[in-house]
């Protein structure tokens, strides 16, 4: 029963490992993040803000997700 619950944990961490390395590669940095995929249309969209927040609030979640899944991980292993 315990190596069902360790397996799920497993799965959660690297899904959530994953989704890290993805948001974090979305953020804005010198090239401008997702504004930077879309560099023509940027002065169109003043919504941009608002993407940028949401990034930031997912990517929180996940931090947290990681950090609690990493502790749980190390007490159970």
């Amino acid at each position: 029963m315990g190596s069902i619950w360790l397996n799920i944990m497993y799965g959660i961490h690297i899904i959530v490992c994953i989704g890290m390395i993805l948001f974090i590669l979305l953020h804005a940095g010198r090239g401008g993040g997702i504004s930077g995929l879309f560099s023509g249309m940027v002065d169109t969209f003043d919504g941009s803000g608002i993407v940028e927040k949401n990034l930031d609030r997912i990517t929180i979640v996940f931090g947290i997700v990681f950090a609690i899944t990493t502790i749980v991980l190390f007490i159970f292993l």
